[in-house]
């Protein structure tokens, strides 16, 4: 068992940053949990994940890892860094070992979001160019962040990252979840991401599960605390 309560690290998805953790950021620390979230890239699925395993590797101690979204596919690669402890999945996707986004996505209807994409292209620093996707700011509302206030749904749209295209084919190095324990949020009313795709790897990863009806996938927004007791749930059974 490990010798002190993990420190819990965060990773967002695309179309967000950081700051969508706030609220799971403050319940937490009301708990005395050490926590830290990190600036999630949005390259690519290998790159993203060893950024990600690197940062947890240099924590002191043990670690769970939180992943929201196209996060919960890093931290399933990531997750395989010697001090990683256990893996949180909000509204996520949950890979197997070879398999891509695209892959898992093709075996359900495609969620609202996918017909909301606007895409372009954008230098890479290697003379070369690259293709990214964002969420058209006129649909973010809809499609990302149905049950939090329209103004803050605006300025979310307003603030959302970019994520390189390239991600979508990418595979699976490792599923961590294969040896370290696993919790699963499923938002309920989620168009980002079918929830049946959330609930599909969740189930094949044999993780715990909660659902929360109604929620979007800008969940750990509108429902911060239910994220974070999931989070707790996760942490003292790994400590």
């Amino acid at each position: 068992m490990p010798a002190s309560p993990p420190t819990v690290v965060l990773v967002h998805g695309a179309f967000t940053d950081t700051a969508g953790w706030l609220g799971v950021i403050d319940e937490l620390q009301r708990d005395g949990i050490a926590v830290l979230a990190v600036a999630n890239p949005l390259r690519g699925l290998a790159s993203d994940a060893a950024y990600i395993a690197s940062v947890a590797a240099q924590i002191d101690g043990p670690v769970v890892l939180v992943g929201h979204s196209y996060g919960g596919a890093l931290i399933t690669v990531a997750g395989t860094a010697h001090n990683v402890v256990g893996l949180v999945y909000v509204a996520a996707y949950v890979l197997e070992e070879g398999e891509s986004l695209g892959e898992l996505q093709g075996r359900f209807p495609r969620a609202a979001l996918a017909d909301h994409l606007k895409r372009w292209t954008c230098p890479d620093g290697d003379g070369e160019r690259i293709t990214e996707v964002s969420i058209d700011p006129a649909a973010f509302p809809l499609v990302f962040a149905a049950d939090v206030s329209a103004s803050v749904a605006r300025v979310l749209a307003a603030a959302q990252r970019p994520l390189a295209a390239a991600v979508f084919e990418e595979r699976a190095s490792a599923a961590a979840w294969k040896t370290k324990p696993s919790w699963a949020l499923i938002a309920g009313a989620d168009q980002a991401i079918n929830p049946d795709v959330e609930r599909f790897g969740a189930e094949r990863a044999a993780a715990t599960i909660i659902e929360l009806d109604g929620a979007s996938h800008a969940v750990a927004v509108s429902r911060p605390k239910d994220v974070a007791d999931l989070i707790l749930t996760a942490v003292h059974a790994t400590s």
